[in-house]
């Protein structure tokens, strides 16, 4: 039984643990996402840092991340960007990959 228990926990630790670097990478995903967004929107400095953390937030309206592509978007589309949604979402999706690389050369 003490096996089946020690196996039991290793797995919720494991669950744990990794839907904590999930979270950390959509947040990481979320700030690139925020300042490559601000560079098209001529943000640069603080303001762009700013922004970043905008877009971070509103990736906790609501699960997934249409809250986040709405937000972007949105702002986009109000500066009078020429980014369409297909480039917004391929940019979602490389800055994934790159957030998560980038945490696990943290680790």
């Amino acid at each position: 039984m003490t096996q089946f228990n020690d196996r039991e926990k290793a797995q919720e630790t494991k669950f744990t643990r990794d839907a904590e670097f999930d979270f950390k990478v959509a947040a990481r995903r979320n700030k690139l996402l925020g300042l490559w967004a601000a560079d098209h929107m001529n943000i640069t400095g603080g303001a762009a840092d700013a922004y970043a953390k905008e877009v971070i937030i509103s990736d906790f309206e609501e699960a997934g991340d249409e809250d986040v592509y709405r937000k972007v978007m949105g702002d986009l589309e109000k500066a009078r960007t020429d980014v369409s949604e297909h480039v917004l979402r391929r940019e979602m999706e490389s800055l994934m990959v790159l957030a998560r690389t980038q945490l696990e050369s943290e680790m």
